[in-house]
């Protein structure tokens, strides 16, 4: 087994729950209240500005240029096609200045303070298993959604499209391979502090959609 795919055995109730959510299931749908969109919007937009940070510090501890390349690429989606959708989301939905720039709740809190600590770290397995849990996460549940109805509004269409195709598997293959490629050269003392990173990332994206879905069953 890949180390990546045994990590994600290490934590397969989170990752499923993670990737197999109410929530994703009623944004493919069409049928989640504006305003629980309009909170995970808000909240996911909080994680921009550290995850620039993080993977441009990922392509800075790279091993090679080669193994740099792709990261420093993605930079470039991030700064541009997903910053113009959430843009033009918090106009399409009518957000406020309080709900686009909102205070974190507790799990994007702990997201953000994950991610700080990978890149403070100066490890670049940490940075790559982080990274790989947040797009590897969000292109399972988009791909499971990927067949949506063309009605959806594009704040919906648009969020799923950007974590399924083949531009983002390759964005998680190229993770997968980074991470198996570092971890045979590891101790197990750097095994295991790269993979509680994995693991807490894991725990945090399924706590993000809970407190989301919980959100929106208090809305509606």
């Amino acid at each position: 087994m890949r180390p990546c795919e045994m990590l994600a055995e290490t934590c397969r109730a989170d990752w499923d729950a993670a990737t197999d959510h109410d929530f994703c299931r009623a944004l493919a749908a069409g049928t989640l209240p504006r305003d629980r969109m309009a909170w995970y919007l808000g909240q996911d937009y909080l994680f921009v500005g550290e995850f620039v940070r993080l993977l441009a510090s990922a392509v800075a501890h790279a091993p090679s240029l080669a193994d740099g390349l792709p990261a420093a690429r993605f930079l470039g989606l991030i700064a541009g096609p997903e910053n113009d959708y959430f843009q033009r989301s918090f106009e399409g939905l009518g957000m406020t200045a309080a709900e686009r720039a909102p205070e974190p709740a507790a799990p994007a809190a702990g997201f953000l303070a994950l991610m700080a600590r990978a890149r403070q770290s100066g490890r670049y397995e940490r940075m790559i298993a982080v990274l790989l849990v947040a797009e590897w996460s969000y292109l399972s549940w988009g791909e499971r959604h990927a067949g949506y109805d063309p009605a959806l509004p594009f704040w919906f269409a648009e969020w799923i499209d950007l974590h399924s195709g083949e531009g983002f598997a390759s964005v998680v293959a190229y993770l997968k391979d980074q991470l198996d490629k570092a971890w045979p050269g590891l101790d197990a003392q750097a095994q295991e502090e790269a993979a509680a990173m994995f693991r807490e990332a894991v725990a945090l994206e399924r706590a993000f959609f809970d407190a989301a879905w919980a959100e929106g069953m208090a809305a509606a």
